[in-house]
């Protein structure tokens, strides 16, 4: 008896890696995201190690997990691999506050973003 297998949330040729709680806006992190959109994933993790963003680095943490879970849970090739998606959501909003004048209120608002990466092993034409 027992549960049938939960299917793959991604195609056979791919693999995923997500990360939540981004100290970041969505609009930030998606400058970075589309940076690295459709190239290969060498190409996007050098981009990523000499770009001057801060949060370029949380992203490059992203994609090498998206790259292990290829190889290591999917036994993809490393070398054809490419970043096929790269999409950005909305996480929670932390308000804050600080003291303005005449006794009014100064609000601060402080967003985190969720980041998900896919990479497709792709067969180079010869």
């Amino acid at each position: 008896m027992g549960k049938d297998k939960n299917p793959r949330r991604v195609a056979d040729n791919e693999a995923m890696a997500k990360t939540r709680m981004l100290r970041t806006s969505p609009q930030k992190l998606n400058l970075v995201a589309a940076m690295i959109r459709g190239k290969k994933v060498e190409k996007a993790l050098t981009d990523l190690t000499f770009s001057k963003k801060r949060i370029a680095e949380d992203v490059k943490k992203c994609l090498q997990s998206a790259i292990a879970n290829a190889e290591n849970n999917h036994n993809l090739d490393v070398d054809e691999l490419v970043v096929a998606e790269a999409y950005v959501g909305k996480n929670l909003t932390m308000k804050r506050g600080r003291p303005r004048a005449r006794g009014r209120y100064g609000r601060i608002i402080k967003p985190f973003s969720e980041l998900t990466i896919k990479v497709r092993q792709i067969e180079e034409q010869a």
